[in-house]
């Protein structure tokens, strides 16, 4: 699960949005996870649904080929209040396992839940604290805000369940 001469594994976290999709990259040696980037990519609410969803896949493609992560995790869609808004979540959730499919990644699925209590310790954790400790695992990284520090979250959650999977290997 490496590339290129780099010692350890790239993973990019993705909290799906139609508006707002969060990404975050990190690299995984063992235990020892460092920061590699984070952003934030956005779609024009104002564009046609279609439209959006292909732009959304245009910049998860070119963040893929810019980083070559050797795997990606992506959060589950939850169920909200709006059934139209779980809807639009779901669409795009589906264009990101799409983009890191087609790329040839390997990809986690994980429940809002299984991050947080992975993150925090418990599945019943606020945003502030996954935030804080996402800072935390990750002294010095200047997050572009909620929901790339939620990617970042999705990132680590699955880097602990690989290293888990190689113990139990």
């Amino acid at each position: 699960m490496t590339g290129g001469g780099r010692t350890g594994a790239i993973i990019l976290g993705i909290d799906p949005g139609l508006g707002t999709t969060g990404w975050g990259l990190i690299r995984a040696e063992g235990n020892r996870l460092s920061h590699l980037g984070n952003g934030q990519l956005k779609t024009d609410s104002a564009a046609p649904l279609a439209r959006r969803l292909a732009h959304l896949d245009a910049m998860l493609a070119a963040l893929i080929a810019d980083h070559a992560p050797d795997g990606a995790a992506v959060e589950e869609v939850f169920v909200n209040a709006n059934p139209q808004s779980t809807l639009k979540l779901g669409q795009a959730r589906g264009v990101a396992l799409c983009a890191a499919a087609r790329a040839g990644l390997d990809v986690g699925e994980y429940a809002a839940r299984l991050v947080k209590k992975a993150i925090v310790g418990t599945g019943a954790a606020d945003k502030a604290q996954v935030h804080a400790m996402v800072a935390r695992l990750l002294p010095g990284a200047a997050i572009a805000g909620a929901d790339a520090a939620d990617a970042l979250a999705v990132a680590i959650c699955h880097a602990h369940h690989l290293a888990t999977a190689r113990v139990l290997r």
